[in-house]
This record gives C-alpha cells, sequence and structure tokens, in this order.
C-alpha cells in the first residue's frame, strides 16, 4: 500500500459510500478487521444504513497498518461480485461510475412508481447479474415477508448502489420483456427497440442511417392445435382430398394471378395457402425453380406456419426454413434465402434485409404470400415491402415480379359510410398488394356453410347501477387527491409543468384520465429547479399522488364491470403493500384518507341492493342457455383497455364471480389472457395459454372460457356454441374474427353492455360488413381490364405522394448556436464550426475547441473503414470530465468526433436550451467536411506562430 495509493482512495471514498455496502465483504476481511470491529460497522449499517456503514468501513480501512490490506480490500471486492468498484479502484478511473449518476437521480425521481408498478420477482432473473448475490436473496426474502412493494423498494436500494455500468439498460430490457407500462417512464437509450443507429463502434460514433425494427409480439395468437378445419391441415400428411371451396378460392390464384383470398375464419385458408405454394413450385420447367416466402406478422403464428410448411413440403424433397425477430441475430438471412425453396419470415426481417442489401431486390422470389393480408397499410412492414415492390414495377425495371397472394378473413372498409367508399377502400388495398382479383367463396356456398356456422346474434342492453355509493365515495378520495396535486402546481406559481396542472374536463374512471396520470409522471422526469431539493420533493410528491389516483381509476374499472367486492380487495392489496414499504409522510396521509372510508366502503361490498346488474343479466343468459341444453360450451370475451394495468386481476374477478355464484358454480370456468405481465401480475405464457385451451377443449366439465383477445384469431373449439361479448366490441374485421369462435350449429353471439354506443358500434359493424360482401362482389363483376387501370391509377398516385414526401426537408435552422456541456453547461462550441465526415460523423474545426477537452487513450482502439479509433474526449474541466466522444485519425487529420447527446443545444439570441438524442433530431445547417479547409487552416496556423517568433 502505498502512500500515493492512500491518498487516491481517500479522494475517491465519495463514489465509495454510495455504491459498497461493507456487511457484504466483511467476511473477507477477517485478517485485518477483529470480531469488534466487524460488530461495529453492522450496528452501523442497522442503525443509519450503508453509506454511514461505509464511511465507517473506510475510515477504519485507512488507518489500518498492517501490510497487504489494500490488496486484500480489492480482492473482497472481486469475490462479493462488485465488479465495477474493483475496476474503477484498480485504474482509478470512476467514469463509468460517474455517468450512471443520471439514472440513479432518474430511478429515484420514479421510486413511487416503481414499487406500486413493479413485481420484483417477475425481474429479478433478468437484473440479478447487475446486483450482489447476498442483494437478490434479501429482496426475495422481503418479498415473501413483507410484500411485493416492499421487495421493489429493496430491489430500487440496491440499484441505486449497483456498480455495473449496464444496469439501467438491463433494467429497461428486463422491463420490456415482462411488458411492463413502467418502461415507458424509464427511458434509457438502447438499440434495436424502435429505432437503430448503425455504429461505427459502442455508440460513440453515431450516423444517419436509421433502420427501423418493428416489435412483433402482438396479443393475437393462433393457439389452434388441431389445425384442420382451421388451418386445414392435419398433423400427419397424408394426402388430403381438398373441399371444392378451398379449390374455388385457389384457383385464380392457381392461374398466375396476384389474387386476395378472403374467407371466414375456420374454412382452412392455410391449406389454400399450401395448394397454391405446391402448384406454384411444381409448375417450374426442369432447371429452374420457384422460390416461396410466406409472411407471417406474429411470432406463434410464425411458429405453427413454419411447423406446418416443413411437415407438408419436405415429404417432396423441398427445403423449408424460417427467420423470425427472435432468430435473425443467430442466423445468415442471405444464406437461408438463398439455399432454400420456401422462407417463413416475419416481415421486418425482409424490410430490414432490402433496405441493407442483405436482399438486392424482391425478384429473387417468385411467389410472397401475405397471412391477415389487410394490415397491409401505412407504416406495416407489409406496406414497406410492398412499397419496395411497386416502386421496381412503376419504375420501370425489367426485372420479374413475385406473384402476390393475400389471405384475410376479412378486408375491412376503413371509415367508409357507403358501398362507394368501401369499394375505394378496397381498391386502395388491393392496389397495396398489387392485387386485380378479390376471390370469395361464391359456387360452393352451401358446403362452405356446412364447415363454418354463422351464430344468431343478440344485443342486450343492461342499465347500469341506478346509485353507486362505491363510485361516490372514491370519486370524493379522487378529488381529495387532486386537491394536493394542485397544491404542488400552486406552490410552483409561475414555473408550470408544461400546462399539465389544467385538469379539464376530467373524468374519473377512463382511459382518458389515466393518460393525464401518464402525462404529468413523464413531465416530472425532465422537470428542473434551481433547488434540487426542493426539486426532488415535489416530482416525488406528485408521483406518489399520481400513483394513487391511478389505483383508484383501475378500481372505478373493475367496479364498473365486476363486483364492488372484487374492487375493493384491489385497493385493500394495495395499501397493504403500501403500508409494508417505507410508508413515508405523505404515503401515510394518503393511506389514512382511505381507511377512514374503509368502513363505509365494506359495509357497500357486502349490501346486495349495490350487486351490479350487468352480473345480474350475464347471470340469466348462462342459466337460460344451459338450462336449454345442459351440454352448452362458451367463450366469454371481456374488454381490456390499453391502458389499464390489471387485467388478469379484472379477469379473475370474473373468474371468482361464477365460481361463488351458487347457480353457475357448475361451470368451472377457465381464464385465456394475453402474455404481458404488468402491475404485479403475471401473464399467460404461450404453454400457459395453450394448456388452458386444451382444458377447455378436452375437459367436458369445463363449460366457459373467459378470454380477452388473444382468443379472436385461431382457436378452433368447433362445439363452441355460445359466444358473449361482455362490454367488448372493435371495428368489423375484429367482430367477423371474433364471431368465428362460435363454430357450432345453432350458435348464438350476445352482446351484452350498458353503453348504448357500444350496441349502436356493432350494429354498424354488421353494416359495414353487408357493405364489404357488396363491394366486393360489385369488383368481382367488373371487367378485369378495368380493375387493373384502376389498380395502376391508385398506384401511381400513390407513388407520386410517397415520392414527394420523401423529397420534402425538413426547415434548416441557419442560425448559429452554441453547445454547451450536458453536464456542467460550460461552453464547447458554435455550431458554424461543426463539419460532417461521410455524412455520418461529426467534427468541429476551430482549433480553440481543441483546449476544451482533454483525452485519454481508448480502452478498445479499432478501425472502422477510414476512421481509426485512437482516443476517448472529456470535457476540460476537471470537476466535470463529461464524456464528449472520441478522437480518430480520417485520412491525413486527427480530429475529435462529438456526439450531441453530451451536449445543450443553447439558442444564442433567446438562451432557450434544447436536449437532443439523436444528431438526425437537430435540424441546423449541416456543413460537409472538407479537406482544403482543414488544410488552409492548418496554414493559417503556422503563420500565425511564424509571426509569433518574428
Amino acid at each position: 500500500m502505498t502512500a500515493e495509493q492512500r491518498r487516491n482512495l481517500h479522494a475517491f471514498r465519495g463514489y465509495v459510500t454510495k455504491i459498497l455496502d461493507p456487511t457484504y465483504i466483511l467476511s473477507y476481511m477477517t485478517p485485518w478487521f477483529k470480531d469488534d470491529v466487524v460488530q461495529h460497522i453492522q450496528a452501523e449499517k442497522n442503525n443509519k444504513g450503508p453509506t454511514e456503514a461505509a464511511s465507517l468501513f473506510l475510515q477504519i480501512l485507512l488507518e489500518l497498518q498492517e501490510e497487504g490490506w489494500f490488496r486484500g480490500f480489492l480482492d473482497a471486492l472481486h469475490q462479493a461480485g462488485y465488479s465495477g468498484l474493483y475496476a474503477a479502484i484498480e485504474s482509478w478511473d470512476f467514469q463509468k461510475i460517474e455517468k450512471l449518476e443520471e439514472y440513479r437521480l432518474l430511478l429515484k425521481r420514479l421510486q413511487p412508481e416503481f414499487k406500486t408498478t413493479i413485481n420484483p420477482e417477475d425481474i429479478l432473473p433478468e437484473i440479478s447479474g447487475c446486483l450482489i448475490n447476498q442483494e437478490c436473496e434479501e429482496i426475495i426474502q422481503i418479498s415473501s415477508n413483507k410484500g411485493l412493494m416492499a421487495g421493489a423498494e429493496k430491489m430500487v436500494e440496491c440499484l441505486l448502489r449497483s456498480d455495473k455500468e449496464n444496469w439501467p439498460k438491463t433494467l429497461k430490457l428486463a422491463l420490456e420483456k415482462e411488458e411492463s407500462k413502467f418502461s415507458e417512464l424509464w427511458m434509457v437509450e438502447k438499440g434495436a427497440e424502435n429505432i437503430q443507429m448503425k455504429d461505427l463502434e459502442d455508440d460513440e460514433m453515431k450516423t444517419l442511417d436509421v433502420q427501423i425494427v418493428y416489435k412483433e409480439e402482438p396479443e393475437n395468437q393462433n393457439l389452434s392445435q388441431n389445425s384442420c378445419p382451421s388451418s386445414g391441415v392435419p398433423p400427419t400428411y397424408s394426402p388430403l382430398k381438398p373441399r371444392n371451396y378451398q379449390l374455388e378460392l385457389a384457383l385464380p390464384a392457381q392461374k398466375g394471378k396476384n389474387t386476395i383470398i378472403c374467407a371466414p375464419t375456420g374454412c382452412g385458408k392455410t391449406f389454400v395457402s399450401l395448394l397454391i405454394c405446391e402448384h406454384h413450385l411444381k409448375k417450374f420447367p426442369q432447371g429452374r425453380k420457384g422460390k416461396v416466402v410466406f409472411f407471417a406478422v406474429q411470432l406463434p403464428v410464425y411458429e405453427q406456419q413454419k411447423s406446418v410448411f416443413s411437415e407438408y413440403f419436405e415429404r417432396f424433397g423441398y427445403k423449408v426454413a424460417g427467420i423470425s425477430g427472435e432468430t435473425a441475430d443467430s442466423v445468415s438471412v442471405e444464406q437461408i434465402v438463398e439455399n432454400n425453396d420456401i422462407i417463413i419470415l416475419t416481415p421486418q426481417i425482409l424490410v430490414n434485409s432490402l433496405k441493407n442489401g442483405t436482399v438486392p431486390s424482391l425478384s429473387i422470389f417468385t411467389l410472397m404470400i401475405f397471412d391477415e393480408c389487410h394490415n397491409t397499410n401505412k407504416h406495416h412492414p407489409y406496406n414497406m415491402i410492398m412499397f419496395n415492390y411497386l416502386d421496381q414495377k412503376l419504375g420501370g425495371s425489367s426485372d420479374s415480379l413475385p406473384q402476390v397472394i393475400g389471405l384475410t378473413a376479412s378486408v375491412g372498409v376503413g371509415d367508409a359510410k357507403n358501398t362507394a367508399e368501401a369499394t375505394e377502400y378496397i381498391c386502395k388495398l388491393c392496389a397495396s398488394l398489387d392485387t386485380s382479383v378479390v376471390t370469395t367463396v361464391r359456387d360452393n356456398l352451401e358446403e362452405l356453410d356446412e364447415v363454418v356456422y354463422k351464430p344468431q346474434k343478440f344485443f342486450r342492453k343492461v342499465e347500469s347501477r341506478t346509485t353507486d355509493k362505491f363510485k361516490c365515495i372514491i370519486f370524493q378520495l379522487m378529488a381529495e387527491t387532486e386537491a394536493l396535486v394542485k397544491s404542488i402546481f400552486e406552490e410552483l406559481g409561475t414555473v408550470t409543468l408544461e400546462n399539465l396542472s389544467k385538469i379539464q374536463n376530467r373524468n374519473f374512471g377512463t382511459q382518458k384520465y389515466e393518460q393525464w396520470i401518464i402525462a404529468v409522471q413523464k413531465a416530472c422526469m425532465v422537470f428542473q429547479m434551481p433547488d434540487k431539493d426542493e426539486e426532488s420533493r415535489i416530482c416525488k410528491a406528485l408521483f406518489l399522488y399520481t400513483s394513487h389516483l391511478r389505483k383508484y381509476n383501475d378500481a372505478l374499472i373493475i367496479n364498473e364491470d365486476a363486483r364492488v367486492k372484487d374492487a375493493l380487495n384491489y385497493l385493500k392489496n394495495f395499501f397493504r403493500n403500501v403500508r409494508a414499504a417505507g410508508f413515508d409522510a405523505t404515503e401515510q396521509d394518503l393511506t389514512r384518507r382511505f381507511e377512514e372510508k374503509l368502513l363505509e366502503l365494506e359495509d357497500i361490498s357486502m349490501d346486495p341492493s349495490n350487486e351490479n346488474p350487468k352480473l345480474e343479466d350475464l347471470s340469466f343468459i348462462l342459466q337460460e342457455e344451459y338450462h336449454l341444453n345442459p351440454e352448452t360450451r362458451t367463450i366469454l370475451f371481456a374488454k381490456t383497455r390499453a391502458l389499464l394495468l390489471t387485467t388478469a386481476l379484472y379477469f379473475q374477478a370474473l373468474k371468482n364471480w361464477i365460481e361463488e355464484h351458487p347457480r353457475l358454480s357448475f361451470l368451472k370456468p377457465g381464464v385465456l389472457t394475453g402474455r404481458g405481465r404488468t402491475n404485479q401480475t403475471m401473464g399467460m405464457t404461450l404453454p400457459a395459454q395453450k394448456c388452458a385451451l386444451d382444458a377447455f377443449r378436452t375437459n367436458r366439465d369445463s363449460k366457459i372460457l373467459i378470454a380477452t383477445s388473444v382468443a379472436d384469431e385461431g382457436i378452433d373449439i368447433a362445439q363452441c356454441n355460445l359466444v358473449i361479448l361482455y362490454e367488448y366490441v372493435g371495428n368489423v374485421i375484429k367482430m367477423i374474427q371474433t364471431r368465428g369462435r362460435g363454430r357450432a350449429r345453432g350458435s348464438k353471439c350476445f352482446l351484452l353492455t350498458s353503453n348504448a354506443d357500444v350496441i349502436e358500434k356493432e350494429k354498424i359493424n354488421i353494416c359495414k360488413e353487408k357493405m364489404m360482401n357488396d363491394s366486393i362482389s360489385s369488383l368481382q363483376s367488373w371487367n378485369e381490364a378495368e380493375f387493373k387501370e384502376k389498380i395502376l391509377q391508385i398506384q401511381s398516385h400513390e407513388k407520386l405522394i410517397r415520392d414527394n414526401q420523401g423529397k420534402v426537408k425538413p426547415v434548416l435552422d441557419k442560425k448559429n448556436k452554441k453547445l454547451l456541456c450536458r453536464k456542467c453547461k460550460t461552453f464547447a462550441c458554435y455550431t458554424a464550426d461543426i463539419r460532417v465526415v461521410e455524412e455520418c460523423v461529426f467534427t468541429v474545426v476551430r482549433d480553440a475547441f481543441r483546449e476544451r477537452f482533454v483525452t485519454k487513450l481508448h480502452p478498445r482502439p479499432k478501425n472502422f473503414g477510414s476512421f481509426e479509433k485512437k482516443a476517448k474526449i472529456f470535457c476540460a474541466r476537471k470537476d466535470c470530465l463529461h464524456d464528449w466522444g472520441i478522437h480518430v485519425r480520417y485520412k491525413a487529420f486527427e480530429i475529435p468526433v462529438i456526439k450531441i447527446e453530451s451536449f445543450v443545444v443553447e439558442d444564442v439570441a433567446t438562451g432557450a436550451q434544447t436536449l437532443y438524442a439523436k444528431w438526425k433530431d437537430f435540424n441546423f445547417e449541416k456543413i460537409p467536411f472538407d479537406a482544403a479547409e482543414m488544410y488552409n487552416r492548418a496554414q493559417d496556423l503556422n503563420l500565425q506562430g511564424m509571426d509569433g517568433l518574428e
């Protein structure tokens, strides 16, 4: 141990005390620490916390005179898992730890929301590598003994002390994997989420090339185990005789025409696509080969179709392979496409491959099949692929284009109000897919009706509770909490949170109100005040108040469709967790307000006069139908809200109601929900969904399945004869898909709602379905040449719009701006001094800039194209040293490369400051790098030096 090492450890003790919990390393320090010292440090932690214990530990450590204690300390850090702190002390470089400070501040600010929305047990496996082993054990123990909220609070405490430089990104990925709404608040820059920047290296040299990545895990999934008739292909591929209507659907495509096949759910469209594909591949003469690509938007459907196509075609000697977002990183797209006859893809894979040149052209395919082709609109990946196709078609290319087939149960009509508008909408879909044929079953309708039964539909309008005492009390509690929020806004005076203080036209128990809550919380994240302590106090209070408002809002939603008892249990569980966690003064006040009303709320929940009329009517329908037919099989579709974090609890409430109802308990309900995990409740995994569906399909005792929109598509339960839509409605496409679940003869479909608008919307959907069918019939009567001309006109018009939009560039801000260090706000340079190298790298050419940064050799020097990365650059202020970018050799020049996220942009005239995450977002005048300019600057500098010598 040298004197310099002792001085350095003393100088950097602030970093150490922020991170180190000394009780985790004391067992490794026994040669230097006596038992009474160990007990003293442990008592300090118990009484005052880990930071004070770490201060005491360091004080004792620095006073040691024995040999080897410094190396022993480092070894103890390494053994305990403090790898980041170990590396920082080893090199006396704490910059990586310093960079984590902004994330610590953000997590502190978000702590109230984190502990009320995160189940620590769900994300712990994903983030355990960022924590000490003992911390993981303590989180599990606290969650078990004190509840999930206390466990989440402990997790925050541990993350705030983490020395792992990747913990912010790891947390982000864990939240996204669990589909947690909290991930919207935890904003961390990372690649491959929504926008990927092609980095030259390590996020340091940012380019302007943007790659869109599409997340392909929507809730709807094809869960059918029996692929016939729903997919038309049995598990063992013995020769099948196609039905006549399936041959009718396949015929235009087999003649080589681009076709949209529109046929009802359950008729076997997948088998039709197999027939088309088989015919297509066999038609090629010897020496030539076809190449088919089948697109499936949803991952489970992709997996199913890959299996179906492989099993069907490999018996003929054809090669089948697939690539999805899950496997793209581990396989070569180029080789998969080149070496196989049939490729199953999630569409974004091809979008990316066309953009980066891995797939040079769509001409390498001879047939493209789009499953759920009604999605071909706007910026959907299907449309991106077809933009490429149409650019090639309309651009006069001599290369051949693949045949295009679309599959759907409903083409839809959009916002059409009459048949003419519906026809125009369908024509646009046909133009997008370059199809001039829409195929439906016309000649074999009787056979189709034998396979696909259309249930009889009934509408039931139910009155809501005449007086809702529960709602009145919750409204009162929300109004009181809102008053506390308003008092915070009043404290701010002229400082506002982007006018969010105006709580206008509020409607408790709605999505709109939830959106206001989220808007306030997001504004809190970037809110700034000169007094940081005051800023922290205000933001924490706002987070607590809005988190409680969100819970009350959720309870109102549950109460609307389930029992008062279920809504109250939800709130009681929330406040129980609040008490088990930190329970500060604000939380104590909010809890006291709730508990003052608790006895009255308990009485209301047990009063029979407060029963939900909707549940009573649902009970009547079920009892009546099972009386008429004891073998009835029911799917109950219940609504979910995009911003409601309590879907699983809501569905469990309906299940509990059936199980506890004396006349309905014999139904033995099952539940089928989506895969997301939110708000400390776990969604269903894909195997669990299949298990629930199989149980309903095979267990005759289970007579009802409560389902979300996950069951809209692909469920094959031919014997299901009762569909109940409980406050559940969508567009005409969803209506057709949902109705397709009741496939047994004599099926019925009930829509039950207290909202007349819901019934009106469903009636409009029925009208739109007729409008769609009439429009398709009309189009089928058109002369094919006339149809093709119409399609070409739409395509040419859309391409003109698309091309013009591509030419429109954002208005450049030519005013000179300052770049200030984002951490210390010291001046760095002017935008007039910035030059763009090879359209992707930004450097500063003014010589004075070199005095404003310091360099340090890069730990991973590498070459990228014309660039040789040599060093990192940092703000020159000794109390700052903020990372500004890197220093490179570019051809004959040594230049700094800066990253915009390291700076604040300040308007010279007004002083207004703006933050940018990407250079592409900053529309200043970008001047290209000019070698001659650099030579001239160098010569001027040399001449100035000569003048100085004279």
